[in-house]
């Protein structure tokens, strides 16, 4: 059987190209088409060289790792080990699923003269069964790589709660806000910010609806009760900035305490302000309050503290 060299350069060029393009776009690299095809074609002359076994160094197992590096480095020009390393992996991965499509394609056409030689496969299978296995793994990989992403964005972003007032507590599901750097001006403690209807089992309904009037001065003697009354000296009054409102007032109180589960132990927080806000968080209920990062970082020696393991 007489194999072309030029058809070997060719499947492997456009192989290789495809699989750099889907990791480039996954990673969302800014790409430029000749760097991918100067990577792909030191890919494709790479085969050529090792299926006529010129030198039998170019076989070896660190060589094929040189050589990813390389056509990784080529093509997108990482910034540091670190980010080659990520897009190393990543190109790896993509290239077992392409693999992986491209050999359930040959076993169902079952070409009759297909062999491999030196880890190059060659035969006269149309280029055409190489490019759609490549376009089938791009879709599958960009397909799986999304599911993930998402999933794990989810995972890292919510998070469990418990707020404890008045020896009652309710359980909550946070949302990780990085923006949320609210702070209570005095005396700088972090503020949850939580939905008013989530707070109606644990704080006086009174209180609840009269946010407005407390804000402006003027609600303190709507809390007829002994129980509203007391509530007077714990309410702090937190500015705030969001979209559409430069200079809101935001009334909080300060909790008994705030559990947040962390890797499947509960912290205890003792120094957290409850900021309550009158609409609804979350559109679809999938959670009731916003976090900082600061509830998630370890506590120092100088803020009580407790790890309880579930």
């Amino acid at each position: 059987m007489t194999i072309y060299l030029d058809v070997v350069l060719l499947e492997n060029l456009c192989m290789n190209y495809i699989i750099l393009f889907a990791t480039g776009y996954i990673m969302k690299i800014k790409m430029k088409h000749w760097k991918l095809i100067v990577s792909s074609l030191l890919g494709g002359i790479y085969a050529v060289v090792s299926y006529l076994e010129i030198l039998p160094i170019y076989s070896s197992l660190p060589m094929k790792l040189l050589l990813s590096i390389l056509m990784v480095y080529l093509a997108y020009h990482a910034k540091g080990i670190k980010q080659l390393s990520k897009q190393l992996v990543l190109f790896y991965l993509t290239s077992f699923v392409f693999g992986g499509c491209a050999f359930a394609l040959l076993y169902f056409i079952r070409p009759q003269d297909i062999f491999m030689q030196n880890g190059v496969y060659v035969g006269t299978y149309p280029l055409k069964i190489a490019l759609l296995g490549g376009i089938v793994g791009f879709i599958i990989t960009y397909i799986a790589f999304k599911i993930v992403k998402t999933k794990l964005k989810r995972r890292d972003m919510l998070y469990e709660i418990q707020i404890k007032m008045a020896n009652q507590t309710i359980n909550l599901q946070a949302m990780l806000d990085t923006g949320n750097l609210l702070k209570e001006p005095i005396t700088g403690m972090p503020v949850i910010v939580v939905e008013k209807e989530k707070l109606y089992s644990i704080l006086p309904t009174n209180l609840l609806d009269h946010i407005e009037e407390l804000i402006g001065g003027e609600g303190s003697k709507k809390l007829e009760s002994l129980e509203e009354q007391e509530y007077l000296a714990r309410l702090r009054v937190i500015p705030f900035s969001s979209i559409g409102k430069q200079n809101g007032l935001m009334l909080g109180l300060k909790a008994e305490k705030v559990m947040i589960k962390l890797e499947e132990e509960w912290e205890v927080k003792n120094d957290v302000i409850v900021g309550i806000f009158p609409q609804k968080i979350s559109k679809n209920n999938t959670y009731s309050a916003l976090i900082g990062l600061d509830l998630l970082e370890r506590s120092e020696n100088n803020e009580p503290i407790a790890n309880i393991k579930i």
